[in-house]
């Protein structure tokens, strides 16, 4: 692999801090890479080059993160989720060729915002989401994940209301994301998309951000309580609604 396979100083400068912010996010809930770096990492890399880069650390992450609290993963729920979140991705990449992601993105960030601020001002709900539920959040889920690069705030909503443990919520969101991603990951390979190895060596680089933001995210929970980590939550929902509203404003 030759020097012209190294990425530029300028994008290690930009995406160091950036990921290690956005790990702590996702040590924390579970998910939110993307939506809150992919913003700032375009100022320094083609859109293109980002998610399969991200797809690389997320799964990463993912393993990080099932190694401190993989036992905690609700499978009950992820036998439920996972075909949901397959079938979704399908309908996600047919919707994204027939039709104008922006008023997709506007509705879906109005409603997670303000499901997000009613769930931050309302009394807590008593009792779990039924099962039923699992229908419209796994597959609008997985279309969001196909359409947007990121569905997991729609994953953490359901999980919210159906599991009592802060720690389940996150290790099952966090192995719903590591499929999600070593899936797209899997595909990127064969597409050739890591062919030249300058996203894999960027990728390798970035693994000490992603390691020390997932740590440090991860002992930020360890000291919430539920209320509190859900609150937390909301306002990571209340931020991934305000970036894809953002992202929606500025096509």
């Amino acid at each position: 692999m030759g020097f012209d396979a190294l990425p530029s100083l300028d994008q290690i400068a930009v995406a160091l801090p950036t990921l290690a912010v956005a790990y702590v996010i996702f040590g924390i809930a579970g998910f939110g890479t993307a939506l809150i770096a992919a913003p700032v990492l375009a100022h320094a890399m083609p859109v293109s080059a980002i998610v399969p880069m991200l797809a690389l650390l997320d799964c990463g992450a993912a393993i990080a993160n099932s190694l401190r609290i993989g036992d905690k993963v609700a499978k009950d729920e992820l036998v439920t989720l996972v075909p949901l979140m397959v079938v979704g991705s399908l309908v996600g990449a047919w919707l994204l060729l027939i039709l104008p992601p922006r008023p997709m993105m506007l509705v879906l960030g109005v409603f997670v915002v303000g499901y997000a601020v009613y769930a931050l001002l309302a009394r807590p709900p008593e009792g779990r989401l039924s099962r039923g539920w699992v229908l419209p959040f796994g597959g609008i889920g997985g279309i969001a994940s196909a359409m947007f690069g990121s569905g997991g705030f729609i994953y953490a909503m359901y999980l919210g209301r159906r599991l009592a443990d802060k720690d389940a919520i996150r290790s099952t969101q966090s192995a719903l994301i590591g499929l999600s991603t070593m899936t797209r990951a899997i595909i990127f390979a064969l597409a050739g998309v890591y062919s030249d190895g300058k996203l894999v060596v960027l990728a390798l680089l970035m693994v000490p951000a992603m390691l020390i933001g997932t740590w440090l995210g991860h002992h930020v929970t360890l000291r919430l309580s539920r209320d509190q980590f859900l609150k937390l939550l909301y306002l990571v929902l209340i931020a991934s609604g305000t970036t894809l509203l953002i992202r929606a404003a500025a096509m």
